[in-house]
């Protein structure tokens, strides 16, 4: 091609990125001089080359702030319509996660067709189609279609990715007039925001980009940055399994830092507002009349009880016959109720200020973060310690891991000082414990366990590849997460490439009361070790169109309508249902031999279904042959005692930290009752859990 030939190919590329984006933003007064021209431009480049891209652009996706993929878009002319083609791929702890959008629009971004398949985390997928035609919208979901009312306005959009489409969605929002709210469909809406504006440092550069965001697309807010010419920078949001996640325009990948700081600054705003709006009763004297306590030692219940509280402190608790109140105590009429220590959840990851009114809303008043953003989790629990925020109290294990394929979080620590050195930046910063992921070598497991007991400090996490459950307890490891580690010492060692069929089947095969696995729980019970089992995730991956979701967890019918096609949209069993089925029923089986043999149990969800999971978790012990009594104390004194908190909180007892509960049935009498709970107190307030559930989208 000659040298004019392509000068002249490059203005008309420059001519029609100009155009688009005065179209988008209303900068031409008339939509037929707007065709006339990009339509000039597209006719005369055509008869040069193939119709050039209108806009098109990279970024670079994060998953803790790590680098694991890319999305790359093209938007070009298609007739009197706009098509964009999106190609977003990620590889999360070794498995692909890819997903591919088509969306044709008209001048004015206003959708006339939309299509997305694929996948958005590595336990889901999505395959969702948007069809204008006329005055009437088909939708489809999967292979179903259906009809829905066409709005006004609206833009069509499924989940937090691709990052392209959030850019086109605001664009289309602030070329429409920057409505209050806007509708998408397949369904839904959202509410965008102008935040303000941040200077950011670019390759040493300064560069001033506008802060947004958005709420509706998924649970929670996202946070999102546009440069001069609306074209999006960053956006900072969780994806389809709740963890941190970033995208990044190609060329901005050194200011990932100032991103997720501001994303966390503006977090804690949101955090503030939730605690305004929520304001509880609050009074320096509490005494709560009439109910029946459970005090979480063990001992019988009180009928007609009474549970004071001066200053956040339990003051007096007993039958009401026995106990003077105050004068000037607020009285809480406790009749029909049940009252219980507030609830621990040991196996938590706060990636988004709306799971503050989650755990509360739940009953948890005390919840152990296993792994987070340094720099986020610490003004989270901070903001909360100071009665900034609204959410329980936090502890906090520093997640480290190694590099390879199965790599997650921020750290990396491929040797010994990497792993001493990590271990005294999260102790210095108040973290209570380490975490191990899936990547850490032997020889650092052991130098951070080493280095953490010598601080203090205790460590839990995943057993390593290439290390085995005796190996990781040896090396110093206090804790195990999830069930899947304990039943691999039970079953023995796999194939090095072992199918999964072969794995599910060695799981289905584990029998509890085998020579190996009885070895396996002596070691455990001999090395003190704890586990939380996490039983309620894995319950939730054998979830079918002939088991779903809410035929066990009733609880994801009432989640936020952005998280109900994640939660319950399941698939057919496949041809390995039952031997998942038999390996859930073995897990369960472990987790009761492990506690009859007097290993600790500490009820953790790994999030799952928000606030619910903690309430199956502790229903599956009993199924595991817990007594209901024995299950609450899994999620309230034993975790309690496991992190060294025992003499503080986690029985209802004179003298301790009053984190309380009042359910409106009693749990003894059927676990499922633990799901009843009308009001939580902790930090000297009392709250309604129904406002609870309501402030972040949920039903009561």
């Amino acid at each position: 091609m000659h040298r004019e030939d392509r000068r002249r190919n490059a203005g008309l590329i420059l001519l029609a990125t100009m155009v688009f984006v005065a179209c988008a933003y209303g900068v031409l007064g008339k939509a037929t001089d707007q065709r006339e021209v990009i339509a000039g431009a597209a006719t005369s480049a055509a008869m040069k080359a193939p119709a050039p891209a209108v806009e098109q652009g990279k970024f670079v996706l994060h998953k803790f702030e790590q680098a694991i993929g890319e999305e790359s878009y093209r938007i070009a002319r298609d007739g009197e319509s706009y098509t964009t083609n999106v190609e977003f791929k990620f590889t999360d702890r070794g498995t692909a996660v890819p997903l591919s959008v088509t969306l044709r629009t008209a001048e004015d971004l206003t959708p006339e067709k939309f299509e997305i398949k694929g996948k958005t985390s590595r336990q889901s997928s999505i395959d969702e189609a948007v069809e204008v035609q006329g005055d009437k919208v088909r939708v489809r979901n999967r292979d179903k279609w259906r009809e829905s009312a066409h709005p006004k306005e609206f833009f069509a959009i499924a989940g937090y990715a691709p990052a392209t489409m959030q850019m086109l969605l605001v664009r289309y929002w602030i070329g429409h007039g920057s409505p209050a709210e806007l509708a998408i469909l397949p369904s839904g809406k959202v509410k965008i925001s102008l935040r303000g504006e941040d200077a950011v440092n670019v390759q040493g550069r300064e560069e001033k980009l506008k802060r947004y965001t958005v709420e509706g697309l998924v649970w929670g807010r996202e946070v999102l940055w546009f440069d001069a010419a609306n074209n999006l920078v960053a956006v900072v949001t969780c994806d389809a399994e709740f963890d941190h996640f970033e995208a990044v325009r190609e060329g901005y990948e050194s200011a990932l830092g100032t991103f997720v700081g501001r994303a966390g600054a503006d977090g804690m705003a949101a955090l503030a507002e939730f605690a305004k709006g929520i304001a509880g009763r609050r009074a320096e004297k509490l005494a709560l009349i009439g109910g029946t306590l459970i005090d979480g030692t063990g001992r019988a219940p009180v009928n007609d009880a009474t549970v004071v509280i001066e200053k956040g402190r339990i003051t007096e608790a007993g039958r009401r016959s026995q106990v003077k109140v105050p004068s000037g105590a607020t009285e809480i009429d406790a009749r029909g109720k049940t009252i219980l220590p507030g609830l621990w959840d040991m196996h938590a990851h706060f990636e988004q200020v709306e799971w503050g009114p989650i755990y509360l809303a739940a009953g948890a008043t005390t919840v152990r973060d296993v792994g987070n953003e340094l720099e986020f989790i610490t003004a989270v629990r901070d903001a909360i310690a100071g009665g900034h925020g609204l959410g329980p109290r936090l502890l906090l294990a520093g997640v480290v891991d190694g590099s390879g394929p199965l790599q997650l979080g921020v750290e990396r620590v491929d040797t010994p000082e990497q792993g001493r050195m990590w271990v005294r930046r999260y102790h210095d910063a108040g973290f209570q414990q380490m975490k191990v992921y899936s990547s850490v070598k032997l020889e650092v497991l052991k130098a951070v366990t080493a280095e953490a007991h010598r601080l203090g400090m205790t460590v839990t996490g995943h057993v390593p590849e290439g290390i085995d459950t005796f190996q990781a307890v040896e090396a110093g490891q206090d804790q195990i997460n999830h069930v899947q580690y304990i039943a691999a010492m039970m079953r023995g060692p796999l194939p090095k490439n072992a199918t999964r069929a072969e794995r599910l089947g060695a799981a289905a095969a584990i029998d509890v009361n085998s020579e190996r696995a009885r070895k396996a729980i002596q070691f455990l019970v001999a090395h003190h070790t704890v586990v939380d089992p996490t039983l309620a995730i894995f319950e939730f991956f054998g979830a079918s169109t002939a088991r779903p979701t809410a035929s066990f967890e009733p609880g994801a019918l009432k989640v936020a309508p952005e998280l109900s096609a994640q939660l319950n949209d399941v698939g057919p069993p496949s041809s390995e249902a039952a031997l998942v089925d038999k390996a859930f029923e073995n897990d369960v089986a472990i987790v009761g031999a492990l506690h009859k043999a007097g290993v600790p149990i500490v009820a953790g969800t790994d999030q799952m279904v928000p606030g619910h999971s903690l309430h199956r978790e502790i229903e599956l012990y009993v199924r595991a042959g817990f007594t209901p009594m024995e299950a609450i104390q899994a999620a309230t004194i034993v975790p309690a005692r496991v992190m060294g908190v025992e003499n503080e909180v986690g029985t209802l007892e004179v003298g301790k930290r009053a984190d309380v509960i009042l359910l409106d049935a009693n749990p003894l009498e059927s676990i499922r009752n633990i799901r009843s709970v009308k009001y939580v107190i902790t930090n000297g307030t009392m709250y309604d859990c129904a406002e609870l559930w309501r402030s972040v989208g949920f039903q009561p």
